[in-house]
């Protein structure tokens, strides 16, 4: 698919699944879990043990169906190397305009972390199709509110701190899309295998995501 088309999909569900764990021993099952609850935006963490092997697995498995990212990514490097083991689309904690660049020689959908206004800014100029406000749970919904209010042409996608009761705050504060970790894959289902509780949250975000746009 395009990369128009991509951020499309990510835009118009609203809703970015972002996996971590100590192993990747379960990861199939938990993006088919949230790809049954209606969640196909999933990224996979750099931080994962062997996550470039685990990217590639993902992709010949279910890759069809979902749009499989690669977060945590800090330098150029570790971006290429995840795109051609299937990713298409890069998450950054930080600003690095490096890696923004080199999606944008590849064509694929950069998601950039930033905070402060002065980075935000950066991070767009630079080039990202989106800038993840993280950690979001420092300033909340005000503070995103309070960026967006002179930056409105910026796509911004709070990361930490959104759940359930967040999310409708967030989403009225100018949230294009959001980004869910251990709120969403939580650690104990994680370690127990209950796919049943991915599953059963990744419907409760979606209708939450229908219900704050209005839909």
């Amino acid at each position: 698919m395009s990369k128009e088309t991509d951020l499309k999909r990510v835009l118009d569900l609203g809703l970015v699944a972002i996996i971590r764990a100590s192993n990747g021993d379960r990861l199939l099952e938990v993006a088919e879990a949230l790809y049954a609850g209606g969640i196909d935006v999933i990224e996979v963490t750099f931080t994962v043990p062997g996550v470039v092997d685990i990217i590639k697995q993902l992709r010949d498995n279910i890759g069809d169906r979902v749009l499989l990212g690669a977060g945590t990514v800090l330098d150029p490097e570790t971006a290429r190397a995840a795109i051609l083991a299937g990713a298409e689309y890069i998450v950054t904690p930080t600003v690095n305009v490096e890696v923004i660049k080199l999606c944008q020689r590849y064509s694929k959908v950069v998601m950039a972390g930033a905070f402060t206004p002065t980075e935000i800014l950066t991070a767009w100029e630079a080039g990202a199709d989106i800038v993840k406000v993280f950690p979001a749970d420092v300033g909340g919904p005000s503070y995103l509110k309070a960026v967006h209010g002179p930056l409105p042409q910026i796509r911004l996608l709070p990361t930490g701190g959104v759940n359930l009761d967040t999310l409708p705050s967030f989403v009225k504060a100018g949230a294009c899309a959001v980004g869910l970790g251990s709120a969403l894959v939580e650690k104990e289902a994680l370690e127990k295998g209950d796919m049943k509780r991915v599953e059963e949250l990744a419907k409760a975000y979606v209708e939450k995501m229908k219900e704050a746009r209005g839909l």
